[in-house]
């Protein structure tokens, strides 16, 4: 069975690069050039098998919260990773308005290193070179995905009623020291999901893939191997 995995905001494959060696069969689906949650579900959808197992990081948690409202019985299983169900706050869509003034004149370096990542890591003694991959990414995709994906974040829905209708097995996973979509968030969405198994990554925060790529992997492995 196929595995779709689904990176965060300004991410990559690089992002699932331990989990992709460990894994067989293995899609990363990366959106650049869709605006709303609903068009990147729906290229997903076009792209993937008819049934696959799905995993997504943060955004690409949002956007497997929207697969799954669309197309439910194509997945098998489903992961959610350092994610968040709820529509987004005034007060971040308007934090947001500046960083989109800045990438779209010349200065998205800046937005992602000042701004975002440093947010995103728990600190220990990998931290700078995860922070170097992740600028990486960032900067490989450039300022058209960061606007996109930005405005797509902003007018997302509420997915409250999506998660009380999954009947597959799920796997909502945090790592531990997450400041942006915090344990409580993910304790939410398991007490929301009528078949969830919760698990906190250790030493990491929202990036555990990286962070702690061998417990998040033994996660993964488990949830992939239940019956």
């Amino acid at each position: 069975m196929t595995l779709v995995l689904l990176p965060g905001m300004m991410c990559d494959e690089r992002l699932f690069a331990p989990q992709i060696e460990a894994f067989d069969d293995t899609v990363v689906y990366t959106p650049v050039r869709e605006n709303s949650m609903t068009d990147m579900a729906q290229n997903v959808l076009q792209q993937a098998p008819d049934q696959f197992d799905l995993a997504g990081l943060s955004m690409g948690g949002i956007i497997a919260m929207e697969i799954m409202r669309l197309a439910p019985k194509r997945v098998r299983r489903l992961a959610l990773m350092d994610t968040n169900h709820r529509a987004e706050l005034d007060a971040v869509k308007q934090a947001r308005a500046p960083q989109i003034e800045a990438a779209n004149t010349g200065r998205l370096s800046a937005v992602m290193r000042e701004e975002m990542k440093p947010r995103y890591l728990v600190d220990g003694p990998n931290k700078s070179r995860i922070l170097d991959i992740c600028m990486d990414m960032a900067m490989d995709l450039g300022a058209e995905a960061f606007v996109n994906q930005s405005n797509a974040l902003m007018d997302r829905r509420d997915q409250s009623d999506t998660l009380a209708a999954i009947s597959c097995p799920v796997l909502v996973m945090c790592g531990a020291y997450d400041q942006l979509c915090p344990v409580s968030r993910h304790e939410e969405m398991a007490n929301i999901i009528p078949n969830a198994t919760l698990t906190l990554i250790e030493n990491a925060a929202h990036l555990p893939t990286l962070e702690n790529p061998t417990q998040t992997t033994a996660a993964l492995r488990s949830w992939l191997e239940a019956v």
